[in-house]
Parts: C-alpha cells; structure tokens; sequence
C-alpha cells in the first residue's frame, strides 16, 4: 500500500488549532473532499486540537494520503507523552462521527490520534505527479487570520442552515404529498369495503339461492327416484305376463297357429322382453340413485369373474367379423362386491358388442399403483370427445349411432357410472369417431 506524505505542521497554541483547521480544509479540497466533507474534517481536527492544547500537549499534524486501493485522506496528531487515550477516547466520541476512521491509541512514542476519511469516487487520481503538485501548493499556504477562519465558518454555517432549510423544504412537500396518498389510498379502501361488503351480500344471497334450488334439486331427484321405482314396480308384473301368455301361445300343447299368428305372437313376445329388460334397468338405476345399494366387501376372483363373462355373453358376439376377447386378469384377486363389479363389465361388453361391426371386443385388468384398472375396448363407431360425458346421461345415445343387434336404452352406461361410484372408483371413456372407444374401470385395491 502506498502511503504519501502531503504536509506536516506543529500545534502549541491556540493560533494554531485555526491554522490546523485551515489547512486541513485546504488538503481536503485538493484531494478531490466535497465541500461538507471538507467541513468536516477541518471541524474534527481543530476539536482534537483545542482538546490537546487545552491540556498543554504539543502536537505534530500529519497529513497522508493513500492511492492504493480505496483512495484515502488520513490525519495523525501525535505528542510524546503516553496516557492520553483514557483521557482523550471518550471525549472523542462524538467527533469521531465526523469522518470514517477515528483511533486513539498509546504507544511508544507517544499518544496518537489518526482519523481518516475516503476519497469519492468523482475525486481524481492520486498520480505522482498530482501528489507533486498538491504538496508545492501546500507548501505555499498562508494561513488566514482567526477572523478569517471564523468568517469561512459563519458562510459555512449559513451554507448549512440553507442546506438544512432546503431539506426541511422537501421534507414538508413530502409530508404534503403522503398525507395526499393516504387520502387517496383511504378514499379507495372505503370504496373496495362498501363494494366488497356489497359483494358479500351478493355472495350470500346466492347461496342462499343456491341451497333452496339443492333442496328443490334433490326432492326431484328424489320424487323421480320413487317415480321410476313404482312405475318399474307396477310395469313389470302385466309385462312378465305378456311373455308368459306369448309363450303359452307358441306351446307345442296348445292349438296350433298359423305362420302369420306365430310371427305377430313372437313380436309381442320380443317387444315384451324389450320393455321388460328396459324395466328393469330403470328400477336397478332408481335404487342406485336413491342410494340403496350398499356393496357387500369381499375378495373376488377375478379369474372366476372373467370366466363367467365368457361365458354368458359369448353368445351375443355371434357376428364372425368380431372378435370377443376376455384375457386371463394380470390381478388374481380384489377386494369388492362381486355383483355389482360383473354387472358394471357386464354392461360395458354388451354395450361395445351391440356398436361394433367389425375388429374386436377385448377386456382386460391390471394393476395401477392403489388402484386397478378394468379395460373394455372395441373397435366400433366411437364417440366424439364433446360427447364423452354426455353418453353417462340418462336415456342419451350418441346421434347416428344404432345398435347393431338388440335395442339401446340409454340407461346401460349411467347405471354403470354409478355402480362404480358406489364401489369407490371412477369411470372413464377415450374414444375417437371411426376409432372405437376404451372404457376404464379404477378401481382402489383396498376400498
């Protein structure tokens, strides 16, 4: 670190401390200070002055000047006789608030007193041959009269209290300006509160909207509920006796018929089973949605589950351009109501039978995570993605689509849904027009 030497001088008296003071406003200025830094440093060396020739210390002034790194002014004044530092620190204090570095320490030669303040950055650069010139003109400094140095600090007291009026200035506009924004800022807190409070009555009134439409919601629910239960109920004992008379009527024991009467017998006889299976699923769906259906929990195997499917719906997949594919389940066994479980497959396979032509009908489980996963997929008409939900509706069959053998309902996939709602899982389709669908089944391995 370079350190160079700007001027020294000696303090006996009190003539002394006013030209120490000079001086050290006058190097301030010449390394590059701003004005009130000059002020203060030339205010903190005539205090540590007036300190030490009020208690008949002679002191030598140092002042040094530092290029390297942060550009600093340091000044030292230094007397020999040690023990000073006790007596100097505390009256130092408040001085020390003056400039950035203030030390006050006892050695061997003496008691030493450094301060220090750093250059600004807009300060120029401490070159050599700038220091050259500020030491000659250093050198050729007259100290001014104690008049002078008090006329210098009454125009810098004067600088000061206008600095200090100006602030004050500011300081009330700024005062003015926040009492105006909190004005503002209470003005638009009240209006958000009246409009939020107006919201809120708002709010409330909808729910109170809300809740008296749920109740009148579900008391139609509940009134169709019981509608499509006595009505199921009533229908199903004159349609069960329309097959029965059908069936009496085609036996080999009763008088025989003619080929026009056996057609038309046959007809009542299918339309009366149509209208019962139609029947049936509105009474099984009517007991889904008044929630009287509890899941009676057991382990099913699936393997057994499948083969029944097999089975019992291999006869409806009598067309040769389909193929009815029930793979051997990846998950042995699950934990649920076997009934309801065949009856939600069940519908799904005769609802992908009935729509598709061609390719194939395959159904499939396998575990994912928690849950299993039960997979219909054919390759029928497939459903627009709009439609997706709206074919879980009730008595809603997707524009253009016909069953290619028996009669849809419209009842088969809503029933379905709410099956495995009851079983706790969640029902899905994928599907694309021309491209089949792909029903899934999740189900929890342990509900």
């Amino acid at each position: 670190m370079t350190v160079e030497l700007l001027i020294r001088i000696r303090v006996r008296v009190e003539q002394d401390v006013f030209t120490a003071r000079q001086l050290g406003r006058e190097v301030a200025r010449e390394v590059g200070l701003e004005a009130q830094d000059q002020t203060r440093l030339a205010t903190a060396l005539s205090e540590v002055g007036r300190l030490m020739v009020a208690a008949g210390r002679e002191a030598e002034v140092v002042f040094v000047a530092t290029a390297d790194g942060v550009p600093t002014l340091s000044v030292e004044m230094a007397h020999p006789v040690p023990g000073d530092a006790e007596l100097l620190g505390p009256q130092l204090a408040q001085i020390g608030r003056l400039v950035d570095v203030m030390e006050v320490t006892d050695g061997d030669p003496g008691t030493v007193v450094r301060m220090s303040r750093r250059l600004p950055a807009s300060a120029p650069p401490l070159s050599g041959d700038r220091m050259d010139e500020i030491r000659e003109r250093l050198a050729g400094h007259v100290p001014g009269t104690p008049f002078d140095e008090l006329t210098v600090q009454n125009q810098q007291l004067i600088a000061a209290l206008d600095e200090v009026r100006a602030q004050r200035d500011d300081l009330a506009r700024l005062n003015e300006e926040l009492e105006e924004t909190n004005r503002g800022v209470m003005a638009l807190y009240h209006q958000l509160s009246d409009e939020l409070e107006e919201t809120n009555r708002g709010v409330v009134a909808l729910y109170a909207e809300l809740d008296e439409k749920s109740v009148q919601l579900r008391a139609a629910s509940e009134a169709k509920s019981r509608f499509l239960a006595n009505v199921s109920h009533e229908l199903r004992a004159p349609v069960t006796a329309i097959i029965g008379l059908g069936r009496l009527l085609t036996d080999e024991s009763s008088d025989r018929l003619t080929d026009e009467q056996g057609r038309q017998v046959e007809l009542i006889r299918g339309s009366a089973g149509d209208l019962l299976t139609l029947v049936n699923e509105l009474l099984d769906l009517a007991k889904a949605e008044a929630g009287r259906m509890d899941p009676n929990w057991s382990d099913v195997d699936l393997k057994a589950v499948f083969g029944q499917l097999r089975g019992t719906l291999r006869p409806l997949a009598t067309r040769p351009e389909v193929d009815f594919v029930v793979e051997e389940p990846a998950v042995p066994r699950l934990r649920s109501d076997e009934v309801l479980l065949a009856q939600v497959l069940r519908n799904l396979l005769t609802n992908a039978i009935k729509f598709t032509a061609r390719g194939e009908v395959r159904l499939s489980v396998a575990p994912a995570g928690a849950d299993v996963r039960f997979t219909v997929a054919d390759t029928g008409v497939g459903i627009a993605p709009e439609l997706h939900e709206r074919v879980f509706e009730e008595f809603y069959q997707v524009p253009g689509s016909h069953a290619l053998s028996g009669t849809g309902t419209g009842l088969g996939l809503p029933y379905a849904r709410r099956l495995v709602g009851i079983l706790g899982g969640a029902l899905h389709v994928v599907s694309e027009p021309g491209k089949g669908s792909t029903f899934t089944v999740s189900l929890p391995v342990a509900p």
